[in-house]
């Protein structure tokens, strides 16, 4: 017999404490998205976006050992310079890996309730891998129609030991081989603001790598909910694949009318992986790299899923705009912080776009 979600706190039990998830909700053969999850108004997802925005192509990396890495290099500048969005072919992760990871994302949320409730806050047999549901769901007043496992690196023999068995050696495989390309993405980044940074200090604004596997299961009312809430990323580049279905959304911040917000969608390329730019670049670059407020929409059609690669800075690294662009720019537009306390405030609060942002202001500025 299906539980019963007419009260709130039945539902809250069933899809967070116990470990059902929105998985449980939709194997349990719900009709209507329950009142917890339906969004306001205002953070409904119009899916009728026409993507219109050439930066949108994919860009080819393996053109930036030829006659068009000038080319190259200028486009992955525009993009974290305007949009904050790109994508990348040729970028060094087999397709078939890609591939594989997918399936075995599938795999791990096909799994019983109780297999991957072993991973849950507080009785996660691992600190490294947790899984869940929504961001925050003791925070939301409306719930996000996502379930998730994340697995943070510390080293390859606790990877090995403590990530999921379903899923550990493809995920420690993309992260192994998108800490390559985030590498050489973040030298064209910051060689474009004229700065290079020794190999400690690349080490350091990266050293905290989690690969998430997000899943978003079909939805009988997409138009009244989101898979993730209006949100920026908090670390420093984040490496995701698509997998075909479609359903990201960006924020355009140029050429838009004030005070209307005007979102494109990341079209799904087959082969490519999709490149955004978080808080710390933006706080690093003085504000010239823009981290990209972006949303996730829910279908009806089919459960789908992604994957994430995160790049963050380690906890106890400070973050900060980088001298020489201050000395440039006249002033800071943000205040030295340590990433742990932003990281704390960030992971505190339900989404609400780039509100983040606001912990590391300079008041001054």
């Amino acid at each position: 017999m299906a539980p019963s979600f007419d009260e709130g706190n039945a539902l809250f039990d069933f899809v967070v404490q116990k470990g059902n998830g929105v998985k449980g909700l939709v194997d349990n053969g719900i009709k209507m998205v329950p009142e917890r999850y339906i969004q306001p108004p205002k953070e409904r997802i119009d899916n009728k976006i026409i993507n219109s925005n050439d930066q949108l192509l994919a860009i080819d990396l393996s053109k930036l050992h030829g006659p068009e890495h000038d080319q190259v290099v200028g486009a992955i500048s525009l993009a974290a310079e305007t949009l904050g969005f790109f994508q990348v072919v040729n970028h060094g992760v087999t397709l078939e890996l890609l591939e594989s990871l997918k399936a075995s994302a599938h795999n791990f949320f096909a799994q019983p309730p109780m297999k991957k409730a072993v991973y849950l806050k507080g009785v996660s047999p691992s600190p490294l891998v947790k899984y869940g549901t929504s961001f925050v769901p003791e925070k939301e007043m409306a719930l996000e129609w996502k379930d998730y496992v994340s697995m943070m690196y510390t080293n390859d023999d606790e990877a090995h030991a403590q990530w999921p068995v379903e899923c550990k050696d493809l995920a420690l495989e993309y992260l192994k081989s998108s800490t390559k390309m985030v590498r050489k993405l973040l030298e064209i980044l910051f060689g474009n603001l004229g700065v290079t940074l020794d190999e400690a200090k690349l080490e350091s604004l990266t050293g905290l790598k989690m690969v998430n596997m997000n899943f978003y299961p079909s939805c009988p009312n997409p138009e009244l909910t989101v898979g993730v809430g209006r949100h920026s990323d908090m670390g420093t580049l984040t490496v995701l694949l698509q997998d075909g279905i479609g359903g990201l959304y960006v924020k355009l911040e140029e050429g838009v009318e004030e005070g209307k917000d005007e979102w494109i969608e990341i079209p799904p390329i087959s082969g490519a992986l999709v490149i955004n730019v978080g808080d710390t670049m933006q706080i690093l670059s003085n504000g010239r790299y823009k981290s990209a407020e972006h949303r996730v929409r829910t279908t009806s059609s089919a459960s789908r899923v992604s994957v994430p690669y995160f790049a963050t800075p380690k906890p106890s690294e400070k973050i900060g705009p980088l001298p020489q662009l201050v000395e440039s720019d006249g002033v800071a537009h943000y205040k030295e912080v340590l990433f742990g306390d932003y990281m704390q405030n960030f992971f505190g609060k339900a989404h609400e776009g780039k509100k983040s942002l606001d912990f590391a202001q300079n008041d001054s500025a």
